[in-house]
């Protein structure tokens, strides 16, 4: 049988291509790098796919707010494609500055429906790199993280300057609450990072399989690159639960 095929995107100030498809393939995908400008030249191409990802990175440097340009860039000439992806039910994912483009997109929290989170500047001020650990909601309704132990803490490193999730301020805390109750709000920093509405740190649509998270899970698909040395530097990290999750979505499909 087949792999499932993801499309990775690449280009205009993206920089986590390779490691998103890296993961990806770990996790048993076929996972195709493609820089944005040859997917809007044939937009068809995400019709032979099976799910979509975001990588992180600076998109045309912030300009404007982080992801806003790119996910202009999107919406005005990848629409009609996305929304047959999204209507075929296939995964995406979009990590730290993808994060940004979903939600500038309407494709995070609900999808066609009007944007109500944003993401902005950190409320320090300035771009945070360090690692942060996360817990997992229990009742999240993501596949993204369905094979992740929701009783144990998990660490991902984050680089971002504008990851604080906010909510419009006259409504901010029904919203935040309904999306919990609807299951999601996927992660929640363990403890106040950037400022963001109840340390949300990653949010899926209400089918769970359009995920947007600000921690790079691609980062730490195994041991050797966690932030202190491991005994086994080839065991697997708690990113790599991320992607193994999704694949179960194709297991469950074909019946393995």
């Amino acid at each position: 049988m087949s792999a499932p095929s993801f499309l990775v995107m690449a280009g205009d100030g993206i920089n986590c291509e390779r490691e998103t498809a890296h993961a990806l393939r770990l996790a048993g995908a076929d996972a195709t790098i493609a820089h944005v400008n040859d997917i809007l030249a044939a937009p068809t191409v995400l019709d032979r796919h099976d799910g979509l990802a975001l990588p992180g990175g600076f998109s045309f440097g912030d300009e404007l707010g982080s992801g806003r340009l790119l996910a202009l860039k999107l919406k005005h000439q990848l629409a009609e494609a996305l929304d047959r992806l999204v209507a075929r039910k296939c995964p995406i994912i979009g990590i730290c500055n993808g994060f940004q483009v979903l939600l500038q997109l309407g494709l995070l929290p609900t999808p066609r429906e009007a944007q109500l989170a944003t993401l902005t500047r950190n409320e320090g001020g300035h771009f945070i790199d360090r690692w942060v650990g996360l817990a997992v909601e229990p009742n999240t309704a993501c596949h993204w993280t369905r094979a992740l132990d929701t009783a144990r803490t998990i660490e991902l490193p984050i680089r971002h300057g504008e990851g604080r999730v906010m909510f419009a301020v006259d409504r901010a805390e029904m919203i935040a609450t309904s999306l919990a109750d609807a299951g999601q709000v996927v992660l929640r920093y363990t403890q106040p990072v950037n400022g963001s509405h109840g340390d949300i740190a990653g949010l899926c649509d209400p089918s769970g399989l359009i995920f947007g998270l600000m921690p790079h899970p691609e980062a730490y698909v195994s041991q050797a690159t966690y932030r202190t040395v491991r005994a086994d530097p080839f065991a697997p990290g708690d990113g790599a639960g991320i992607f193994h999750s999704i694949m179960r979505i194709f297991d469950h499909q074909l019946g393995r």
